[in-house]
């Protein structure tokens, strides 16, 4: 498995801790890295995604619903609401990523930890994102940064 696929999978599971933990927890990104070890090499990686879904979090889930036809934020699956979010931010602000790579990475690791349908779901909301990126349909597109 590849460093950024690990990073990908790491942050997602950190998402998840954060999405799920209910009580405030002061630093819940140091809370979860220090209760599960992660290889050095991830950790660039695993924090330019953790860090980049948080601060632009409004941002992102505006984009998500805008796409995700009938379907709240709140009413997904934990696990492919923070895909989504992890590939959405690739899309709108690495720029040194492919969408069709984020895309195609969401989808394998929504196969991996979310359900049997979380591999099209995620695929038809982040394809639908691609398209109206590429025709400049977004109401904000921010300056993608590396």
């Amino acid at each position: 498995m590849g460093t950024r696929r690990l990073s990908r999978e790491r942050a997602l599971q950190a998402l998840f801790y954060m999405d799920m933990h209910r009580d405030p927890v002061e630093d819940p990104v140091g809370q979860f890295c220090s209760s599960f070890a992660q290889d050095k090499p991830t950790q660039p990686f695993f924090h330019r995604l953790v860090d980049g879904v948080q601060e632009n979090r409004k941002k992102i889930d505006t984009v998500i619903e805008q796409f995700s036809s009938n379907w709240k934020l709140s009413r997904m699956s934990c696990v492919d609401r923070n895909v989504l979010r992890i590939a959405v931010f690739e899309l709108l602000f690495c720029a040194d990523i492919p969408p069709k790579v984020s895309i195609n990475e969401a989808i394998d690791v929504g196969k991996r930890f979310g359900t049997d349908e979380s591999g099209a779901f995620i695929n038809g909301i982040l394809d639908s994102i691609r398209l109206a990126m590429k025709e400049d349909k977004i109401a904000f597109i921010p300056k993608a940064t590396g």
